[in-house]
């Protein structure tokens, strides 16, 4: 399963109004996108937005975005690029 290494840039983390960007990305594609905190062992469906939230993932948090199906690598290319921008937010 493809993946790859992020960090959260924006000053108020991966909050509610992100968190539904995310969501609202997450379901353009057919492929399953997960985001995981490795150093918590935690990981959300970024279709949910309860579930990304729950992460809890603050300014500086390192994630890791992975995806499984047909457009897996756009998928993650597109997350990736969303949380690298600090989700338009800066």
């Amino acid at each position: 399963m493809p993946e790859a290494k992020v960090t959260l840039i924006n000053p108020l983390g991966l909050h509610a109004r992100a968190a539904a960007k995310l969501v609202k990305l997450a379901v353009n594609y057919e492929s399953s996108i997960t985001i995981s905190r490795p150093n918590k062992q935690k990981s959300a469906d970024a279709r949910s937005i309860l579930s990304v939230l729950e992460l809890g993932a603050k300014q500086g948090t390192e994630l890791l975005v992975s995806a499984d199906g047909i457009d897996a690598n756009e998928a993650i290319l597109a997350a990736a690029e969303l949380i690298e921008s600090g989700f338009g937010e800066i």
